[in-house]
């Protein structure tokens, strides 16, 4: 298999620390080591988690704990967010195996897979900061599935994946892609200059008519210095109501 910096793993407020233990062995199984929990149920470390991981310490002693999910993803440039229900945004939906390849492709630009809690998965919030969804089919007639069997799933679609892609490099003369970060402060300009209009006034509808804007920016998968060039435009519009 190629060696290649491989996806963080994200797990939203997990419930439990067996499962976060099974998750950090799942991922060293298959050569991956970059897992950050955000608001674990039971804070971090966790005794429950260190005993599953059956000495899977390379995972255990690189965990970062994140108060939110934006600060988790911050240095990433690819989110896919796992969900095992329909979900009314204009997203791509891969099977994990479909998601392994993609993620392959922008590897070295840095991805994340997130998962949610183990009983509500996540948040419409949550996903809109998304690229794509990913979903893991499963028999209609026992469709449940473990938090930690899942990783283990998407960590062997990963590995598997390893001579089934080809590089992907930027030329050299392209601006780089932005980070989550930079793109979620975007998002951020973008609303405050927004909620100076009549545009998001609607309190009802506002929390969709802001998600379906992020996908459309994030569905560009827009570049710093594109980015830069739409706080411009923002920045400038602002100016002009104003005077």
């Amino acid at each position: 298999m190629s060696e290649r910096r491989g996806p963080a793993i994200v797990l939203v407020e997990p419930q439990m620390g067996e499962n976060i233990g099974a998750t950090a062995r799942a991922m060293l199984n298959f050569g991956l080591t970059d897992l950050r929990l955000v608001r674990p149920r039971d804070g971090w470390p966790n005794i429950k988690a260190i005993a599953a991981a059956v000495g899977a310490t390379a995972v255990l002693d690189r965990i970062r704990v994140h108060d939110s999910l934006d600060e988790a993803i911050g240095d990433c440039v690819t989110v896919f967010a796992t969900t095992a229900r329909p979900r009314e945004m204009l997203k791509p939906t891969y099977t994990l195996r479909r998601a392994a390849a993609e993620m392959r492709a922008v590897a070295d630009r840095g991805v994340a897979l997130v998962f949610g809690p183990e009983r509500t998965g996540l948040t419409n919030d949550d996903v809109a900061i998304a690229d794509a969804l990913v979903t893991v089919p499963t028999s209609t007639e026992f469709s449940s599935i473990n938090l930690a069997q899942t990783v283990l799933l998407a960590a062997y679609e990963w590995f598997l994946a390893g001579d089934a892609t080809t590089e992907v490099r930027l030329d050299p003369g392209q601006t780089r892609p932005a980070t989550r970060a930079e793109v979620l402060n975007f998002f951020a300009h973008l609303e405050r200059e927004l909620d100076q209009t009549p545009f998001l006034a609607n309190k009802q509808q506002r929390p969709s008519m802001i998600r379906n804007l992020r996908t459309l920016f994030l569905r560009a998968q827009p570049f710093e210095q594109e980015l830069r060039t739409l706080h411009g435009v923002i920045a400038e519009l602002g100016r002009r109501r104003e005077s």
